[in-house]
């Protein structure tokens, strides 16, 4: 990806939203992109094609405006803090759905997707629990998740972190977040246990693709380890190590009626991270 036109966040009522909010516009002033901030009111978009429901919202009209004017007021938020911030474009769409269904369908038409990392404290502010996860399986874009313990995250990143595997996913998460590597003061490019993974490497892992962020002006070196057991773990540790303000990498997973299997590094990583994750399926 050579550069992100728009950049699409997640607005809602959390005590998360207004970091996640500033680090979707200090991506967007950066790269002179055009900001989407989506509020959902939390009822799937299905429910309204059927009859029986149009009966029910009449009688719970009272909860329903309570819901609209939770959307409203969280897009007036973000509203004041892009106007804030002094980002030149800009805009708000609330949607009547839940969630997770609304950010994927409006993520179709951005070049990022930007949410939090879920609070334990906080579950009521999303059905299922596990936003990140479920959107970056089921959406087509990219998918930045912001720490909630942390908070004045700097952009651009001092340093960054990327994952490599040699596998499709991770392959795609690179290409998405060329446009933020260009610009990191630093790149390490990780491979932990490369001769488990035969013939994705090559004689010398991690040189094929330290050659292609070099190419596309990303100051990069290649660290390898092997006898890693715990892979999620280990790269949050080198993150740290390194000082990465930026972790890249490809998500594992799938997704059944809305039961999510995630790989073991994927869990490992959603559940412990302290700095911004890029993620692609």
């Amino acid at each position: 990806m050579s550069a992100y036109k728009t950049i699409l966040v997640h607005a809602d009522a959390s005590r998360h939203a207004p970091a996640r909010i500033e680090l979707a516009a200090r991506l967007a002033m950066a790269h002179e992109a055009h900001l989407t901030g989506a509020a959902m009111n939390g009822l799937p978009r299905f429910l309204y094609e059927g009859t029986e429901l149009q009966v029910a919202l009449q009688l719970a009209g009272e909860q329903m405006a309570v819901l609209e004017r939770q959307a409203h007021d969280a897009l007036d938020a973000f509203d004041a803090q892009c106007a804030r911030l002094g980002v030149a474009a800009y805009e708000r769409r609330q949607l009547n759905d839940d969630p997770e269904g609304g950010l994927i369908l409006q993520a179709r038409y951005a070049d990022l997707l930007v949410v939090s990392q879920p609070d334990p404290d906080e579950t009521r502010f999303t059905t299922l629990g596990d936003l990140p996860a479920y959107v970056t399986l089921n959406c087509a874009r990219p998918v930045l998740v912001v720490p909630y313990a942390a908070a004045g995250m700097a952009y651009p990143p001092r340093a960054a972190l990327v994952a490599w595997d040699g596998s499709p996913p991770a392959t795609r998460a690179i290409t998405a977040a060329l446009p933020m590597l260009r610009r990191a003061g630093h790149v390490t490019l990780a491979i932990f246990n490369p001769g488990q993974r035969w013939g994705l490497h090559g004689e010398e892992p991690g040189a094929d693709m330290a050659l292609y962020l070099a190419r596309h002006g990303v100051q990069v070196d290649v660290h390898t380890r092997d006898g890693v057991e715990d892979e999620g773990n280990a790269l949050l540790s080198l993150a740290a190590d390194r000082g990465a303000g930026l972790l890249v990498m490809g998500a594992y997973g799938h997704s059944r009626f809305r039961k999510l299997v995630l790989g073991g590094v994927t869990a490992t990583v959603l559940s412990s991270m302290t700095i911004p994750v890029l993620l692609a399926h």
